[in-house]
């Protein structure tokens, strides 16, 4: 006979987790919005000013990348940066190549102009964290073979500058990009250089609520429940939110002041759930003398510039992503 498999977690339209180990992923929410949470697939010929490829870059392993390349590459006097992009999604959904990753990406690929390399990330549970730590970091050190000559990548090495390299991250991506800058800050990474961290509403929390965890409204890409059940789905066993991922600010964590680390832009949502967790570890980085900018999209919630719907619909949502854009594009420019 047959054993029925239990459903053990479920996360509200995103995640079904069951006892034998499974997981299914299938959108289960409103129909309307699945389309964000699909694959775009990749076209070597540009569209609306971008091309993009899939890249294996370890065979070993299947890790792969996506390939934003801007048209500009093909008049541009000097070679581009590189946004080194780690998606979002509690370290537990999300592809490279989802839409609402998509639709951003390549508008800033366009706006800055850089090369964007999206990782697919492994994703927890089945790959509890730090693996997709160990992805974008492996991600990074791939770049540098690439600037060293010792692989190649054609859009890449004839393109990029691997002068000015850029972590970039929505979401659980944000803290992915401050692991990697922290190992990065003990590696000699020539003839690459990190130029710059851009973490975007990173999922910065402690175990203990916050004051904005309790006040502010809940949102299509937040909710306490998914701030929950993701992390006790991708933090290593018997771990809490206070784990150095998830609280890089926290006392389980390396102390800021030891950190080499490049300059940060960091973006925060006026009316995120975990705005006070993220303003915290915004100004431990301060009080660490580390090098720091600021970016508030005000009256905005957490990761609004991915919401396609909105940003089409709402007036205010297309300012504060042109604002993003923007401070990202000027940030860039002055590394």
């Amino acid at each position: 006979m047959v054993q029925e498999k239990k459903l053990v977690d479920e996360v509200s339209g995103w995640l079904r987790a069951y006892d034998d180990g499974s997981v299914d992923r299938t959108w289960t929410g409103p129909p309307e919005v699945k389309f964000m949470a699909e694959a775009v697939p990749p076209h070597e010929d540009f569209i609306e000013g971008v091309a993009t490829r899939d890249v294996t870059i370890d065979s070993n392993s299947g890790l792969r990348v996506r390939i934003y390349l801007p048209e500009q590459v093909l008049t541009a006097k000097t070679k581009l940066p590189i946004l080194l992009h780690f998606h979002g999604g509690g370290f537990c959904i999300s592809q490279a190549d989802w839409y609402m990753y998509y639709h951003i990406y390549a508008r800033l690929a366009r706006s800055v102009p850089a090369i964007c390399v999206s990782v697919y990330l492994r994703l927890a549970p089945e790959n509890k964290l730090p693996a997709a730590c160990d992805d974008g970091y492996a991600t990074l050190l791939w770049l540098k073979s690439l600037a060293k000559g010792e692989s190649h990548e054609p859009w890449l090495n004839d393109h990029a500058d691997f002068n000015r390299v850029f972590l970039i991250g929505d979401s659980s991506g944000g803290n992915i990009v401050h692991q990697v800058a922290v190992r990065a800050g003990n590696l000699d990474l020539s003839p690459l250089r990190l130029a710059g961290g851009i973490p975007i509403h990173p999922g910065f929390v402690r175990a203990e609520r916050s004051k904005s965890e309790l006040e502010q409204p809940e949102s299509p890409f937040l909710t306490l429940d998914m701030v929950d059940k993701f992390l006790a789905l991708a933090l290593p066993i018997g771990s809490t939110k206070d784990h150095p991922i998830t609280c890089p600010m926290g006392p389980s964590a390396p102390a800021m002041e030891g950190l080499n680390l490049p300059p940060f832009l960091f973006c925060v949502a006026e009316k995120d759930l975990i705005k006070d967790t993220e303003m915290e570890y915004y100004e431990a980085m301060r009080n660490a003398n580390k090098e720091v900018e600021l970016l508030i999209s005000p009256g905005m919630g957490h990761s609004f510039y991915l919401n396609k719907i909105a940003v089409d619909m709402d007036p205010n949502y297309a300012a504060q992503t042109a604002s993003l854009i923007a401070g990202i594009k000027e940030f860039v420019n002055n590394h």
